[in-house]
């Protein structure tokens, strides 16, 4: 049942990695591409995770996982930055 449901999650990352890639391309946002890079790197560490199960080297695993987390943080950070004196999408005053 776990490897299943590891499955599960794999896809679904997957599928919200698409879903970020095409906003995107239509935005050309970078908070769309960090999030987008950072669920393909969850994928990733559950394809590491299955393969890694009972090895010494489920470290690297949780490191991809803890990267991924850091590309959100940055993302969000990147979009909520003052930049050139006003916020980006807000009028000066």
């Amino acid at each position: 049942m776990t490897e299943f449901l590891s499955g599960v999650v794999f896809a679904l990352c997957c599928v919200a990695g698409l879903f970020f890639l095409r906003f995107w391309r239509k935005t050309r946002d970078r908070f769309f591409a960090f999030f987008a890079a950072s669920f393909w790197l969850m994928a990733l560490q559950r394809v590491m995770m299955l393969g890694l199960l009972h090895n010494e080297y489920l470290v690297g695993a949780y490191l991809i996982r803890l990267l991924a987390f850091v590309l959100i943080i940055m993302a969000i950070v990147d979009k909520n930055r003052v930049r050139g004196g006003t916020r980006e999408g807000s009028r000066p005053s």
